[in-house]
């Protein structure tokens, strides 16, 4: 126990105090967000926060590896998890172009195929299909690559990036502590601690951003931990992806929205569901607080159901699935009503 407690503590101290030192450093290092058209704050705002998270991650990781719980392939995540955060520190200060940005990606993702993270076999409840290799490379390269992208997307409300990485990650360190695989438990629960640190300063009215350096690697880190669910047995990819439901399901239908009507998708917008719900409603609190609602249901869902029957974890799922399409039917519904 007590190598929880330590983890615990350390991860969201030094996240803490990595933020708290942010919030003088950034305005000294040109780190401010100016609001744009994607953006949902009105007011020049500090960015960079996530460095802090990141020194609360990194300790926490330290910490449980001195305790005998080291990450299995640490270097080649260590290593994604380092190029990332500095391209996406460069990215907040200088505006890199897209070009940069994607090729980092492109490594950190190739980095978790040589990390021995790499999909084997599609598993959804009840059924199980294996993948040659080249076809699972393929998927592993474009899903981290997704989820790089969508974390970063979806980290334009102040608490809502937070919030998912202190929940998600939370319900992943239960679903190793079911599994007994204290290695997977405690590098997650100091993703979560250290998500939490940077939250006391994000809740709204938020005084930082995470800034690219933040939510960047944060989505690297949801793909790795959701592939490292799988890899080593933990639990199925899916239960993974289910407690980040509301973060992938969001991006991704909006992604296809857009596509689907023929918009550039590589532009700053406000389209996504959060956003749309805030200016529906005005109010940037109740979409969060509904947001984490949802958040905390997806991740309860995922540790309760965890040894479930094939029965009840399709019955879930499906539950799930028509709990998103009602909110997504109420938020457009609203907008037509709102409509001139």
């Amino acid at each position: 126990m007590a190598e929880w407690i330590v983890v615990l503590l350390v991860s969201l101290s030094l996240s803490l105090a990595g933020v708290a030192l942010m919030l003088w450093l950034a305005p000294l290092l040109g780190l401010i967000d100016q609001p744009n058209a994607r953006s949902l704050h009105l007011k020049p705002t500090p960015r960079g926060g996530g460095l802090g998270v990141m020194a609360g991650i990194v300790a926490g990781w330290l910490v449980a590896a001195l305790a005998g719980h080291a990450l299995p392939q640490a270097g080649w995540i260590v290593a994604g998890l380092g190029l990332l955060a500095l391209v996406s520190l460069l990215d907040d200060r200088y505006g890199l172009a897209p070009g940069w940005r994607f090729a980092s990606h492109l490594v950190a993702s190739v980095l978790v195929v040589l990390g021995g993270l790499g999909l084997t076999v599609l598993v959804l409840p009840g059924l199980a299909v294996g993948l040659p290799v080249s076809v699972g490379v393929v998927l592993t390269v474009l899903g981290v690559g997704w989820c790089i992208n969508l974390f970063n997307f979806m980290d334009g409300m102040d608490g809502l990036a937070a919030g998912m990485a202190v929940i998600g990650f939370a319900a992943l360190a239960a679903l190793g502590v079911l599994a007994g695989h204290t290695d997977f438990a405690l590098a997650a629960l100091a993703v979560s601690a250290a998500g939490a640190g940077f939250l006391v300063f994000n809740f709204p009215p938020a005084r930082i951003f995470l800034g690219d350096v933040g939510s960047v690697p944060l989505g690297f880190l949801m793909a790795v931990f959701v592939l490292w669910l799988q890899a080593d047995e933990i639990a199925p990819l899916w239960l993974g992806l289910l407690a980040f439901a509301p973060f992938v399901l969001d991006a991704t239908a909006t992604l296809l929205r857009r596509l689907w009507r023929r918009e550039a998708v590589w532009q700053a917008h406000r389209s996504h569901y959060y956003q749309r719900a805030t200016r529906v409603t005005g109010s940037h609190r109740r979409v969060l607080l509904i947001s984490y609602g949802l958040m905390v249901g997806c991740a309860l869902s995922a540790v309760l159901i965890y040894q479930a029957s094939v029965a009840v974890q399709w019955l879930v799922l499906v539950g799930w699935a028509l709990v998103f399409a009602f909110c997504a039917w109420r938020v457009d519904s609203a907008e037509q009503q709102d409509a001139p």
